[in-house]
């Protein structure tokens, strides 16, 4: 089903040229015809231009009648010019049909927007980082980026990991002996760990409850990961939450003087903290095979055994 999407460049500076052109190339041989903003390859010190370019690439791309705004990359830049998007304009894009996509730092224009308008968006690939991989993209996430253009997509589902997975500590078989639930109706929200701790305490932070928050990071040691946790947990996110779901916290290395102290001991932590069920193993975050995820829409969360879903079929 050919789609208009646009693609335009929120945070920083397109540095690999060629995936970026791989990317454009994947999205047309798919049958969609692409159109590329006039600032998606501008560089301003570490940015997709200065901050007046980037904000006015936001509005092209609202202004766009794109079906699809599909970011670059993500990166950094984002936080700092929240305050001059035109929330009112993207939301009313987003009714007219435009679907914005991105992950990363475009977590923090997703959670601004909620904030602001209540307006959904979807977690999802970028186009470097996803369409313009070397050699074939992943199968999963053009699948679900199909059911997304074509109106299809009803949710998403994985498996949990297996209680007895070597170099998992208890954690698991803790949270996994006590999985089988249902929460229905709970807005799904979240994206990037960095991104939303960062958003504490301003007025682009979500205030959710009853929510089914989904995490992800990158290149983060777990003890960051936590000390990032203990802060929504401090400030009172996390106890307003159903349910917590990890999707995947990848590229960190861990170090002799850890002694035992990995991811798992933080999801295990965390557990410990909060009343909302904690899940882990969900397809999301700087992978290869990612689910696209509705920000902002009431989904069902069911876990049975090691199957765990996320339904949203009337999100579109």
């Amino acid at each position: 089903m050919k789609k208009h999407i646009y693609i335009y460049s929120p945070s920083s500076a397109v540095r690999d040229k060629a995936s970026f052109k791989r990317g454009i190339a994947r999205l047309k041989t798919l049958g969609h015809e692409v159109e590329v903003d006039e600032s998606a390859l501008a560089s301003h010190q570490r940015f997709a231009g200065d901050d007046e370019t980037r904000l006015a690439a936001i509005h092209r791309a609202a202004a766009s009648g794109a079906d699809i705004a599909l970011i670059s990359r993500g990166g950094y830049g984002l936080t700092r010019i929240l305050p001059g998007i035109n929330y009112k304009a993207v939301a009313k894009a987003i009714t007219k049909g435009t679907q914005f996509v991105g992950l990363s730092d475009f977590t923090a224009f997703q959670s601004a927007l909620l904030a602001k308008t209540g307006a959904i968006s979807w977690a999802g690939p970028a186009l470097g980082e996803d369409f313009g991989v070397e050699g074939t993209p992943d199968d999963i996430m053009e699948a679900c980026f199909d059911d997304l253009v074509s109106g299809q997509g009803e949710g998403a589902g994985w498996q949990l990991p297996k209680p007895s997975a070597v170099a998992v500590t208890e954690v698991l078989t803790v949270i996994q002996k006590s999985t089988d639930f249902k929460v229905n109706n709970a807005v799904l929200w979240g994206g990037n760990l960095s991104v939303l701790s960062s958003l504490v305490g301003t007025p682009y932070l979500p205030q959710i409850k009853g929510g089914i928050l989904f995490l992800e990071d990158v290149h983060e040691h777990p003890y960051r990961i936590e000390r990032m946790l203990t802060q929504l947990l401090h400030a009172g996110v996390l106890a307003q939450q159903k349910a917590i779901v990890f999707g995947q916290f990848t590229s960190f290395k861990l170090v002799p003087h850890d002694k035992g102290f990995k991811l798992a001991t933080v999801v295990q932590w965390l557990q410990s903290q909060v009343k909302a069920r904690v899940l882990t193993g969900l397809p999301f975050g700087h992978v290869p095979t990612k689910v696209l995820l509705p920000v902002g829409v009431p989904v069902s969360l069911v876990a049975e055994g090691r199957d765990a879903f996320l339904l949203w079929g009337h999100a579109h």
